[in-house]
């Protein structure tokens, strides 16, 4: 049993404008006979419907002599079925080759040239072309053919056929424009459309209009012109050959005007759909660019926005990672600017023990992967209990609580967050030991450096409290320590888990620093 898969996507939403085009991420020949097989049957159906409704009118509707009488059966048994016979075959050997030789590179399977990309987008109306001068070269043989019999035919044969021609023309172009759209999009991926005034959008709406309702119209009126200049028409004829021609105009322009706006709703909604995805976070999302009009300059100005969108948030990301999440937040909220604010702020240092040593007799490439282990450790501790890491230097790191990120126990989650480093680094990053120190002060947050160049950090004498503490505690069995101020402006339940062992003078201050070790520990 063979199971079909149906990919609801493509339904949903078609790459090219339609499921009948298939997508871009199929091979060269199977696009190649999908185009063939949709110009094929698009331009031979347009012609044989061109054929039938100029038929119809000529014998049947419009004002004239009874054309299906033996007096008219040569132009009608031979003249007409030669031509329509030899014209089809003349068509499509000359489309086939005109199209062939305008998207040769497509088929070799290789990039085109300027001059070729410009080429292959003006098929369309190289087909339409071939297909006017087809059907004017007809009113050209039929209408004679009619008229030697009786010059009165030709008036309403050589309008037939004319009219006629222009919707299939007006069909052709539309029709080639829609089966093209895989070629087109290759075309088009390599540069932007040449500037051709005759395949503007608005062109395309009023062209399909003017062919598709206007000559219909214009018909009408030449037969009431041909009703006033005295020839004899019944009211019953003159009703048949106006609700003929009306509902001829009504077919034609909605067949036509259906089709001038499906190729513009086309990459409408292509960018609608992309849009939407954008928005739902997928920045990757690109169109498929394959018209050549100013809706194809919308495609590609889409694809050009989804781009630096992209690249703003790979270089926000970026920027995040290397000064820290909530720092990247402040900066896009407000400009950065040299210069801060007073805080108060939990504060902590880790430091590597001998890692000198640890340099000296180790390989460069053993030396990173411990700091890179110790330093993720290190960062998801932080983030655990919403810190920011200032700064790494070198084989230590400066956290901070309470900046530039308010919070409302800085203190706590300083004290709590040394004490989970003491027991987090030993046991993931083994072989490395670390001092840490923990502090809670004023200092200065904001940026310093140069107006080209600056960075975030904290500046006080809690930053260099929490360092000295740091240098400490490489001397304590649990290579911790944090000072009486930080644990006194804890909450109760983080200050309840610290003993205080003493005081001390460190280097820099003159006042001595009350030294804290957690309850556990001692």
């Amino acid at each position: 049993m063979f199971t079909v898969r149906l990919d609801l996507s493509l339904l949903r939403r078609p790459e090219l404008g339609s499921v009948l085009l298939g997508r871009e991420q199929e091979s060269a020949r199977l696009r190649t006979m999908r185009v063939r097989v949709l110009l094929v049957l698009t331009l031979l159906g347009s012609n044989l419907v061109g054929v039938a409704i100029a038929a119809v009118l000529i014998l049947f509707v419009l004002p004239g002599p009874a054309l299906p009488s033996t007096e008219f059966l040569v132009p009608m048994a031979i003249v007409v079925p030669a031509y329509v016979g030899l014209a089809t075959i003349v068509g499509a050997v000359w489309v086939r080759s005109a199209v062939y030789r305008r998207v040769r590179w497509f088929l070799d399977g290789r990039e085109p040239t300027a001059r070729e990309r410009v080429r292959t987008l003006r098929v369309p109306g190289r087909i339409t072309l071939i297909q006017a001068f087809l059907w004017l070269l007809g009113a050209a043989v039929v209408t004679p053919a009619f008229g030697i019999v009786d010059p009165q035919a030709i008036p309403s044969v050589g309008f037939t056929i004319v009219f006629a021609g222009m919707v299939v023309c007006g069909a052709a172009f539309l029709f080639a424009d829609f089966g093209l759209r895989p070629v087109a999009a290759v075309a088009l991926a390599s540069g932007p459309a040449p500037r051709a005034r005759f395949l503007g959008a608005m062109t395309r709406l009023r062209v399909a209009w003017a062919v598709g309702s206007g000559v219909p119209i214009a018909g009408l009126i030449i037969v009431a012109i041909y009703t006033l200049a005295g020839r004899a028409l019944t009211l019953e004829r003159l009703a048949v050959i106006v609700i003929v021609l009306g509902a001829t105009s009504l077919l034609a322009g909605f067949l036509l005007i259906s089709l001038a706006t499906g190729s513009m709703l086309g990459p409408l909604r292509s960018v609608r759909w992309a849009m939407a995805d954008v928005t739902a976070g997928t920045l990757s999302r690109r169109v498929v660019v394959y018209d050549g009009t100013e809706l194809g300059e919308l495609q590609r100005g889409f694809n050009q926005m989804a781009a630096g969108l992209e690249e703003r948030e790979r270089l926000r990301d970026l920027f995040g990672r290397h000064v820290g999440r909530d720092v990247a937040e402040a900066a896009e909220e407000r400009d950065p600017e040299l210069g801060g604010s007073n805080s108060r702020v939990g504060v902590v240092f880790v430091d590597i023990i001998g890692s000198t040593e640890m340099a000296a007799r180790s390989e460069a490439s053993e030396v990173v992967e411990v700091l890179n282990r110790f330093f993720r450790v290190v960062v998801e501790t932080v983030e655990e209990y919403d810190g920011v890491v200032d700064s790494f230097l070198g084989d230590a790191a400066l956290v901070v609580f309470g900046a530039p990120r308010a919070m409302d126990d800085p203190a706590s989650a300083a004290l709590a967050c040394a004490r989970a480093l003491s027991e987090r680094l030993p046991a993931r990053v083994q072989g490395c030991r670390a001092g840490i120190g923990a502090s809670f002060g004023d200092v200065v947050a904001g940026y310093v450096g140069a107006d080209d160049r600056l960075e975030y950090t904290v500046i006080g004498d809690a930053v260099n409290e929490a360092a000295r503490l740091c240098e400490l505690a490489k001397a304590q069995p649990g290579l911790v320590l944090a000072s009486g101020s930080a644990v006194t402006a804890a909450g109760g339940a983080e200050s309840a888990r610290w003993d205080r062992i003493g005081s001390e003078v460190v280097r820099g201050r003159s006042e001595p620093t009350e030294l804290c070790v957690p309850a556990a520990e001692r």
